[in-house]
């Protein structure tokens, strides 16, 4: 394949031609109807703006406050990592494949809940105090990346 020989996927749809006459479906006022707000140029009105009324986002109570800074964990458990092997390093890419973790946002965090009997070496951001004494009794290991 040349660079002559491309060609879009899909052909570009045609803007509409406003204004261009009676014959065409849309000219005289074309397409914004007679007077108003919205047939002024620069008319219209902002997002979320009803009229005056108070509105919706104004009128629903707010609560809390959203840290857009907090650092997020996916979140496995000890009982999770019985199902992969002994002697087995165990990090991010093999949690994602095993379909434990699908995103693993700041990084991965295990927890202590359930049993391991296992003996594998787990590679995350963060551990329990729980998850390290489980995982060390089964003869694993623990390592914070």
């Amino acid at each position: 394949m040349k660079l002559h020989e491309l060609s879009p996927a899909q052909p570009a749809k045609a803007s509409k031609r406003i204004g261009r006459g009676n014959g065409s479906g849309n000219g005289k006022t074309a397409g914004k109807g007679h007077k108003g707000q919205k047939a002024r140029s620069g008319g219209g009105v902002r997002i979320g703006f009803e009229g005056g009324q108070m509105p919706l986002m104004r009128r629903i109570p707010k609560r809390g406050f959203n840290n857009i800074f907090a650092t997020k964990y996916a979140i496995i458990n000890v009982s999770d990592l019985n199902r992969f092997n002994d002697g087995d390093v165990v990090g991010v890419t093999e949690l994602k494949a095993a379909g434990l973790v699908k995103k693993e946002y700041d990084g991965v965090k295990v927890l202590g809940n359930g049993d391991i009997t296992v003996k594998v070496t787990v590679k995350a951001a963060k551990f329990s105090q729980s998850a390290v004494e489980k995982i060390e009794k089964a003869g694993g290991k623990t390592e914070v990346m």
